[in-house]
Order: structure tokens, then C-alpha cells, then sequence
């Protein structure tokens, strides 16, 4: 179950983070939907791994390796004899090394960038236009009361889930609901996910 809620200014979205950390919530649990984008730290920690330069780092190394196949592999295949010049040439293989290159480093970017940003989406998701007009929308993960939650490696269970999970989904919500409001929400869009 998420609970998504509008605020207007990012130090009000700020106080409902604060106030629903101390309630027993983790940042794990909280995300930030902006139309401006914040420092990673200002109103949730994420310290999530980017892997966006790995791929495009990786598109571009397999775009070396295919391009210098393609090039050096078809002189070789198709041998055309011009004096005592090399069967495969320097500089032409070069040139289609590059640009083999760059087109998967291109791919292996467009490809990073869509995994960034979780698209597409498999399921849905609460939001709201205001959002996309300046509003700050702070989204909550409730977990149901007893559900097991799988940690990352070498995490404790109570930094991935807080203490509050323990409370049936019910309770989180209202007790989530009055810290936004406390924070001075705009309004709370509820939905469960499927």
C-alpha cells in the first residue's frame, strides 16, 4: 500500500520526512516525486548504486569489440590483395571501431537511463499533476503488519523496515496521515498496489 503526499514547499515535505522517520518509518520507505531536481539528501536519503555509467560504459567496450570484429573480421574474411599493404587497415577498421562504439554506448545509456527511472512501470503508482507544477510529493510504502521484508545483504532488519511495521497496514496509514498533516500536506492520495 503507498500514501503519496502533495506538499507546496520543500521545508514542510522536509518536517513530514522528519516526522515520519521519528515515527518509526525508514527513508526506504520514503520517496520523493519532484519536477526539480533536488541533491540526494535534501528531502530523502537514497544512497541507492547508480549503474547508468556502468551500462554506458559497457555499451561502449562491446561497441569496440563488435566494431573491431566487424571491420577486421570482414578484411579477413574477404581478403582484397593491394601490394604489400596490410588486409586489414589500420584507420578504416579504427573509424568503424568508433562508431560501433558509440552507438552502443548510446543504446547502453538510453537503456541506463530508463532502468533509472523505472520504465516502464509495472505497476501503478499514486501521483498527482500538482507535481509536474512545482509541488513536492513524498510517497510512503506501508508494509502490512507481519510481512516478512527481504533486507539487502548485511543489513539489519530494522533499517530496512522500521519498528512501526509491526502495526497493522490500517494504523500505519492513519498514524502517516497525521504526521503529513501535522507537516501541512495539500492533500493525501492513497492507493493500494496491486
Amino acid at each position: 500500500m503507498e500514501t503519496l503526499g502533495i506538499f507546496r514547499d520543500v521545508e514542510s515535505a522536509a518536517n513530514a520526512v522528519d516526522g515520519l522517520v521519528r515515527a518509526g518509518f525508514t527513508e526506504a520507505q520514503i520517496t520523493s516525486l519532484t519536477s526539480v531536481p533536488y541533491p540526494d539528501g535534501v528531502l530523502v536519503r537514497t544512497e541507492q548504486r547508480s549503474w547508468f555509467r556502468w551500462l554506458a560504459l559497457a555499451g561502449g567496450l562491446a561497441g569496440a569489440v563488435a566494431g573491431f570484429g566487424l571491420a577486421a573480421g570482414t578484411a579477413w574474411l574477404y581478403p582484397v590483395q593491394t601490394g604489400d599493404k596490410p588486409i586489414i587497415a589500420l584507420y578504416p577498421t579504427a573509424i568503424i571501431c568508433f562508431e560501433v562504439a558509440m552507438l552502443c554506448a548510446i543504446i547502453g545509456t538510453m537503456t541506463g537511463m530508463f532502468l533509472e527511472m523505472g520504465l516502464p512501470s509495472l505497476g501503478k503508482r499514486p501521483y498527482d499533476p500538482a507535481i509536474a507544477e512545482g509541488c513536492i510529493g513524498i510517497c510512503l510504502s506501508i508494509h502490512a503488519g507481519g510481512e516478512t521484508v527481504h533486507c539487502k545483504p548485511g543489513e539489519e532488519p530494522g533499517e530496512c523496515i522500521g519498528e512501526i511495521s509491526f502495526l497493522p497496514a490500517a494504523e500505519q496509514k492513519v498514524r502517516a496521515i497525521e504526521i503529513m498533516r501535522t507537516a501541512g500536506v495539500l492533500r493525501v492520495i492513497g492507493e493500494e498496489t496491486p
